[in-house]
């Protein structure tokens, strides 16, 4: 008999994990592998496929409400222009009112009972049967909603909106089976068993423009789990996250469990983070906007039902470290990849480079070189390596730092710069590298989130020297990348360097973490370091529930140490 409970509590524990799921026999995940990448070349169907989706987004009157329980509000209207042709308007979209959000909240929160009791393998289905929607039917579809949206070219397009976000999306059902399947031993006459319940409340997804993938997995991962979420995408994004939350309504997701606000940040900060039922909050953006979030959380903390969890992935300011007998022609060319693809607006980009004064004129030549070669404009021309940066406040924000750059004496500007920047068509930002000798200048420490690469020169016999001004000049540790031949320098420099890169590369660039490879997060100003992407990151949407049954109860009062 007890192995027969055993037994049951396996079954139990592969459909779903505990008890509440509704399962009653065991279903096997289908085979989970990174999906495969298409190439677009010229003549190739997927590229002719993409043309007609390019053209179909551009032809179409995108008017993009909330969404609330299924429901369209519409209630402060805005424009969305293309970054690389900024005369031009892409969609038009709404922001939420305070009562829209406030529905959103109440519609989370009433359907997260109804959504935490569906059997595991019907929310599975859903989240593998939208991965096969956009690895298919929608998959031009997607690709060019990021490409306009966000200016991405085709390449940078696909490793984000349709692989990236497929891989997240089956490998979280992958990891959310492994957790369910968790169980604890049960000796004789009892049973043991955890209940793997959804977090007690609603979630409130907050997404950034340069991901696509970032912008559905945020509020999808919680939800696989059980959970309800409140969603605030980015307005940048507008497009393309929109786009994938009618995938997953195509794939069946129920009215209620995923709630699209966008909405300005104030009526965040005023009205949804006191809410009482509050369960999570599931960032990625700024340092400045999730510590002001993690402030007023902790300012209500009085007034929660439960402690909420704060997970967030911030800024980045991350390095390549050249070495004495790194292979120069890789360094370069992975340098110039991981600063300049889509135009250093990833939180991986780098924008700080370590270079030995011995290797510095070849690898500087090289580089110039490389840049001399990126060609820059609209996407949809996919000779171009780079596009425009997002909107106006990214540009000033850049130019700001490269007009500075103009002026000061100890930085010298070898390729791009300021005068070079031009947003008379799209926001465009030529691709810059800087040479300063300060290695604590802002341009050294800050973030820019642009196409701006600064390089420190070191003299060869400064190792140890330039390993502590890679760990203390940055107040952020998300990634970082050494090349070098030398086996005792690169373990001399990962025990050095352990906390300054969540994510560290060794002679490979600090940019392009795979889901299930690489898990990605970073720790120190970037973040929680919740590692999306892992097991780990699905254990953070689940409050665990332990149950003990005993089958035969003792009816004793005494033990028998008692005994004299």
């Amino acid at each position: 008999m007890r192995a027969g409970l055993r037994a049951a509590a396996r079954v139990a524990a592969t459909k779903g994990g505990s008890r509440g799921v509704g399962a009653t026999s065991k279903i096997d995940l289908p085979e989970i592998k990174n999906e495969p990448l298409l190439h677009y070349a010229k003549g190739s169907p997927e590229r002719a496929s993409l043309e007609q989706s390019l053209d179909k987004m551009l032809a179409t009157e995108w008017d993009i409400p909330c969404v609330v329980g299924g429901k369209e509000f519409r209630d402060v209207e805005f424009m969305r222009e293309i970054p690389h042709d900024n005369k031009k308007s892409l969609c038009k979209y709404h922001y939420a009112s305070v009562e829209t959000l406030r529905k959103a909240i109440d519609t989370a929160k009433e359907a997260q009972k109804m959504w935490r009791n569906m059997p595991f393998q019907h929310r599975m289905a859903i989240w593998l049967k939208a991965a096969d929607l956009i690895a298919t039917k929608y998959r031009g579809d997607v690709l060019a909603s990021t490409m306009l949206g966000q200016s991405k070219n085709v390449w940078q397009a696909e490793i984000d909106s349709s692989v990236e976000t497929i891989d997240f999306l089956r490998f979280d059902c992958k990891y959310a089976e492994q957790i369910y399947a968790q169980q604890p031993i049960s000796p004789a006459n009892t049973w043991n068993f955890v209940d793997y319940r959804p977090l007690e409340g609603f979630v409130l997804a907050i997404t950034p423009f340069n991901f696509t993938a970032i912008g559905i997995h945020l509020p999808t991962a919680p939800a696989l789990m059980g959970n309800t979420i409140v969603w605030k995408p980015s307005e940048s994004a507008i497009l393309s996250n929109y786009l994938m939350l009618k995938i997953f309504e195509e794939a069946g997701l129920p009215p209620g469990v995923i709630n699209m606000v966008p909405c300005d940040t104030s009526h965040i900060i005023d009205h949804v983070i006191p809410d009482p039922h509050l369960a999570a909050v599931s960032f990625t953006g700024s340092t400045r906007a999730f510590s002001s979030i993690w402030h007023q959380v902790g300012s209500h903390i009085n007034t929660y039902r439960a402690f909420p969890r704060l997970i967030g992935e911030t800024g980045g300011k991350n390095f390549h470290l050249i070495h004495m007998s790194a292979d120069v022609e890789a360094a370069a060319a992975g340098t110039v990849r991981s600063a300049f693809e889509y135009q250093g607006q990833k939180c991986s980009a780098c924008s700080r480079c370590y270079v030995p004064r011995s290797l510095w004129p070849e690898f500087r030549d090289r580089m110039l070189e490389h840049v001399s070669k990126i060609k820059m404009g609209n996407v949809r021309n996919f000779e171009n390596f780079m596009g425009a940066v997002i909107d106006e406040k990214a540009f000033r924000k850049i130019t700001g730092y490269l007009r500075q750059a103009d002026k000061a004496h100890d930085t010298e500007v070898l390729c791009g710069g300021y005068d070079k920047c031009d947003d008379s068509e799209g926001w465009f930002v030529p691709p810059t590298i800087v040479h300063t000798t300060d290695s604590r200048s802002p341009m050294m420490s800050e973030e820019i989130f642009g196409p701006v690469l600064t390089c420190y020169v070191f003299d060869d016999n400064k190792w140890d020297s330039v390993l502590d001004k890679i760990d203390s000049t940055s107040i952020y540790a998300l990634t970082g990348a050494i090349f070098c031949k030398d086996r005792d320098v690169i373990a001399h420099a990962d025990e050095r360097l352990k906390f300054a890169a969540g994510n560290w590369y060794v002679n490979d660039k600090s940019t392009g973490s795979i889901v299930a490879q690489q898990p990605f997060g970073g720790a120190r100003a970037s973040g929680t370091n919740d590692k999306a992407g892992s097991l780990q990151y699905m254990t953070r949407w689940v409050s665990p529930r332990s149950t003990k049954e005993t089958f035969v109860s003792p009816t004793e009062l005494f033990y028998p140490s008692q005994e004299v």
